[in-house]
């Protein structure tokens, strides 16, 4: 017999997992890999990349412990998987902001992350008609949505201009640069036309002009055939 549709109200307000402690090997790893997953982004062994890390503990840490303070306040006691949840919030959370912000906000943005999509999860979902209308086995309306959005909100206030390329990043390159290309930006061409590091200079690489005598400078080498 197959159906569709929501779940029944019973088993959608609590369904434990078959197993806990795989769910904390599980949580461990994906704590671990988030650490590296936002310390790698930098692509280099530098202080971006280590204030990355070490926010990304910081946030997930504190979001951790809110999580849990909420479910020992309102529920008069702990839960492991509302810990994992809060966790797993945290490190959404400070994902966008993780080499951008210092210390203090990453706290700041754990105690957000804890207590915001906790709200909306606990007490949102349960009273919005809309929301407990929809089956959300693994709640990632919030623990994505509105940890994103959160994550995404908080890094604007929170993130430092010197962390930054520049306070505002140039939309147009230098004149020089331009006159160059590629190659004086990052270094290498996309399409060798011209030497090197080379600027462009109509008289030297334009192969056509409005006079037709200039054809003439370039005979026919080969297969090759300048027309």
């Amino acid at each position: 017999m197959h159906s569709s549709g929501p779940r029944v109200k019973k088993d959608r307000e609590r369904f434990p997992p078959n197993n806990v402690l795989l769910v904390l090997a599980g949580a461990g790893l994906l704590w671990m890999g988030w650490a590296g997953f936002n310390g790698g982004d930098p692509y280099a062994a530098n202080t971006d990349s280590s204030m990355a890390v070490l926010n990304t503990n910081i946030c997930a840490a504190t979001s951790f412990l809110v999580w849990t303070w909420l479910d020992v306040i309102f529920f008069e006691k702990p839960s492991v998987i509302g810990a994992v949840q809060g966790m797993i919030i945290g490190l959404v959370c400070i994902t966008p902001a993780a080499g951008l912000v210092q210390g203090w906000a990453a706290i700041v943005m754990g105690v957000m992350s804890g207590s915001v999509p906790w709200f909306t999860m606990m007490i949102v979902d349960k009273r919005w008609k809309l929301l407990s209308a929809v089956d959300d086995t693994l709640g990632v309306l919030h623990t994505h949505a509105v940890a994103g959005f959160l994550g995404g909100v908080l890094t604007g206030l929170f993130a430092e201009p010197e962390l930054f390329l520049r306070c505002i990043v140039p939309l147009r390159m230098p004149e020089e640069q331009l006159l160059i290309g590629d190659d004086a930006v990052h270094g290498e061409e996309a399409y060798a036309l011209w030497g090197d590091g080379e600027k462009y200079d109509v008289t030297r690489h334009e192969l056509y002009s409005d006079d037709t005598s200039h054809a003439q400078k370039y005979p026919s080498s080969g297969a090759t055939q300048v027309v």
